[in-house]
């Protein structure tokens, strides 16, 4: 609910604290007295354009601060804020500020928070609904009457909603699945070409690799060749260093006792054959590494071109060719069995619709049955606000296919017809502000439907009616706000809208309130300002016979303006 309104500077409002209560609050003034600032005030924390001509003159800025409190946080409210990415903690109030300056621009802010403006009117449905004189929003936008009509029936969306969210994904996984059969047929003759010529050349995991270092090795032993050849030569033979050494050392050996000198001389010779024999022994492995044969070397180097081509060509790198391969032959078998998959998935798509179809007519037959018992709630309320010509027509309609969705297959529209005999046009088509207003209101308490706004206010609803008429407004305004409805199933028909607000000129209507304020306009010499005060007791009477005879309050307005509080 709304528990203040803050307002500084906006027009002929300097300073103003206002409390407010559950239940019907109503807001009462003469004619000129500033009613209307405080609805424009309460539209700036709502997100409304910021005019510069609210700013007080000779000020420069205007603020509004509104605060609301929940013992629970509604749902329609939460999810608001998390659409809007504010977070407050549970129990926490809610607080919207405006700030306007005289030069233009304004400030937005919730919890303290700097915020756009968007922000706020994302957040004013949850909080508040307003039903004026030429209003449009609330009841009379079409767009809301299928989720106010699904509530008063007593249901909910949400198994149509998933039966619809499994239909869809199976009609995409269908038409997925036609598309891929159908590029991979129209591919089928250069698949198989592919798959063909990567199967004769059946490529291998990291063979490029083994391939270009065996071929590097090979080029190493062409460039080598001749050195090789040329120190095989130094080793080998007869008159080779290593045999001219071991000779040498068989003659050292026979003398080497001879003397201490040569027994040395032959132990360098030994050192020196076993380290050529070493060398002799790592220039063969060499020459067995580096050997090539051209022909071998010619067929590598065929090899790697064969791969790399064949990569180029499939835009991979050489050893994703195995994994190319496996995916087109893949490819192939899909254009195979393809015919198996799509019926399949006909099957699952056909059975999801029926699925969906079944669930919607469900919900469809109960707002039909609950559009039925909506119209004759509204009608056994109209005649008392003197609407009794006018009939409502809660028309349920079947959808073309293109337009169904988690909602279901319905569109729904509230239907007035205002005359005997006259055509049923939406609630807009209504000439006069009063009609609609006093439509609304009866709509309102035949619904009495849960999850809307926290704050429901009405501005002059009984513009141009008095007596019963007024007297009815009044009753059905406090019903409305405490919680008593004309109908509905379930949790929806007995929900309160728990807190109205209704700017009025009846005496009838204003006896009605749970709490009473009255908006008065004082001058002193050029300068004009606008108040509000909660009323006590007696003020209440004073103020309601003020109403009931003008200007001049007689004993006999007093007595009336108690009476009608007596009778409460």
């Amino acid at each position: 609910m709304l528990t203040s309104l803050q307002i500084r500077n906006i027009v002929l409002i300097e300073a103003l604290d206002l409390d407010f209560r559950a239940g019907l609050g109503v807001l009462t003034g003469e004619t000129g007295a500033g009613k209307s600032i405080l609805l424009d005030a309460l539209g700036l924390v709502l997100g409304n354009r910021a005019e510069t001509s609210l700013v007080r003159s000779g000020e420069d800025k205007a603020s509004v601060t509104a605060t609301f409190e929940f013992a629970a946080m509604p749902p329609l409210l939460a999810d608001a804020l998390e659409d809007a990415g504010v977070e407050i903690e549970p129990g926490e109030p809610l607080l919207l500020r405006r700030q306007v300056k005289a030069d233009g621009g304004s400030k937005a802010f919730v919890n303290g928070q700097p915020v756009g403006v968007a922000v706020l009117r994302s957040l004013a449905p949850a909080l508040v609904e307003l039903h004026g004189q030429h209003d449009d929003r609330g009841l009379v936008n079409p767009r809301g009457h299928r989720e106010l009509l699904t509530r008063y029936a007593g249901m909910d969306e949400s198994r149509v909603a998933e039966a619809w969210a499994a239909w869809r994904k199976a009609e995409d996984a269908l038409a997925e699945a036609k598309r891929v059969a159908a590029d991979a047929q129209a591919e089928e003759e250069l698949l198989t070409a592919h798959v063909e010529e990567l199967e004769k050349l059946a490529p291998v995991p990291g063979e490029e690799e083994e391939l270009a270092l065996a071929r590097a090795d090979m080029q190493k032993g062409e460039r080598l060749a001749d050195d090789l050849s040329d120190l095989g030569h130094v080793f080998a033979g007869s008159d080779g260093p290593l045999a001219q050494l071991r000779s040498a050392a068989r003659k050292l050996d026979r003398i080497a006792e001879d003397h201490p000198a040569l027994g040395e001389a032959l132990a360098a010779l030994d050192r020196a054959l076993i380290e050529g024999g070493e060398a002799e022994e790592a220039l063969n492995r060499a020459n067995e590494a580096l050997a090539f044969d051209p022909q071998v070397l010619d067929e590598t180097e065929r090899r790697l071109f064969d791969l790399r081509a064949a990569a180029r060509k499939h835009d991979v790198e050489v050893d994703a060719l195995p994994a190319k391969l496996d995916a087109m032959r893949e490819a192939l078998d899909a254009i195979t069995h393809s015919g198996e998959r799509i019926a399949a998935l006909k099957r699952e798509a056909f059975d999801a619709g029926a699925h969906y179809h079944a669930e919607a007519e469900t919900l469809s037959a109960a707002r039909v049955e609950a559009a039925r018992r909506l119209d004759k709630a509204v009608a056994g309320e109209l005649a008392p606000l003197k609407l009794d010509a006018a009939k409502l027509r809660t028309a349920v309609q079947r959808l073309p296919e293109e337009r169904w969705g988690p909602h279901g297959m319905d569109g729904v529209e509230f239907l007035i017809a205002t005359n005997p005999g006259a055509p049923y046009a939406p609630l807009t088509k209504i000439a006069s502000g009063g009609e609609l207003s006093r439509f609304i209101l009866a709509l309102k308490v035949a619904l009495a439907e849960e999850g809307g706004a926290a704050v429901i206010i009405f501005d002059e609803i009984d513009r141009g009616v008095g007596g019963a008429v007024a007297s009815a407004i009044g009753d059905r305004l406090a019903r409305l706000a405490n919680g008593s409805s004309a109908g509905g199933k379930g949790k929806a028909g007995g929900s309160a809208a728990g807190q109205l607000l209704a700017v009025t000129h009846s005496p009838q209507v204003a006896a009605r309130g749970g709490s009473h304020y009255m908006i008065a306009k004082s001058s002193e010499g050029t300068v004009t300002r606008t108040s509000v005060r909660m009323l006590d007791a007696g003020q209440r009477i004073e103020e309601i016979a003020r109403m009931l005879s003008g200007a001049e309050i007689t004993p006999e307005a007093r007595a009336q303006a108690e009476r009608l509080l007596e009778g409460v």
